[in-house]
């Protein structure tokens, strides 16, 4: 089993930016959102940060929402729905949180310097089950699907975030919640699964477990299963 680094480790290797913004709907309902975040190695992140929008990462996770990560200082960037597709990035210190610090693990294990963080939605919550009940009254009542990057309407900038480098490994782990299924599907209608990597659910073939699992000892399992499946070529299944 791998040495699980703790967080005060980590935090002096690698730091974290974000693109933070607001959606105002037709009913004047906010949403506060986060579309990409890049984690890189101190010692090579560029001194103009939204220089790592134009560049390459190792690898691109792709997971459910952005939790309990928070600008370093306020932001004040609202968008109207209409404009979404008008969404322009612009990276700021970023808080680091314990999900974040999963993926600074396996970026250490596999050498990695830059992992860009995409999410199936934008909305942010830290609480998965309360993120689930909300999105899917958002879309229920609003029709407001351009809260994720995967939707139509948004097309360009995924475009911009994807790479078609092959050698760029794409991980999900969004959850194995069924709950998530229409936003999974659009995920997927976008990114082939055959150039994707993760923790598959036994039985399932688009229900990938999430890089925070409840228990410690999950969470450790997590990044040991994690690097020793990107260090091979092979799909790794485990039961729920």
């Amino acid at each position: 089993m791998l040495k699980f680094i703790p967080a005060s480790e980590l935090k002096k290797s690698y730091q974290v930016n974000g693109h933070f913004y607001t959606v105002t709907l037709e009913n004047k309902e906010f949403l506060d959102c986060r579309s990409v975040l890049e984690i890189t190695e101190k010692e090579s992140t560029p001194s103009d940060i939204n220089a790592l929008s134009n560049k390459n990462p190792d690898a691109i996770f792709i997971m459910m929402n952005p939790g309990s990560s928070t600008p370093i200082k306020s932001v004040n960037n609202t968008i109207a729905r209409k404009d979404i597709n008008k969404l322009k990035v612009s990276l700021v210190p970023t808080k680091p949180d314990v999900t974040q610090y999963q993926v600074m693990r396996v970026m250490h294990y596999c050498k990695w310097s830059h992992v860009r963080v995409l999410n199936i939605s934008d909305m942010r919550d830290p609480k998965s089950g309360k993120f689930t009940e909300r999105f899917i009254d958002i879309e229920k009542r609003t029709n407001f699907i351009e809260h994720s990057i995967f939707s139509d309407q948004r097309s360009s900038e995924l475009k911009s975030k994807l790479t078609a480098n092959s050698n760029i490994h794409i991980i999900c782990a969004w959850g194995v919640s069924t709950d998530l299924d229409p936003l999974i599907n659009r995920c997927l209608k976008k990114v082939n699964i055959k150039h994707v990597k993760g923790l598959l659910k036994q039985n399932s073939n688009d229900k990938y477990f999430h890089t925070l699992p409840t228990l410690q000892k999950d969470k450790e399992l997590w990044v040991n299963n994690m690097v020793t499946l990107l260090k091979s070529n092979k799909t790794l299944e485990r039961n729920s």
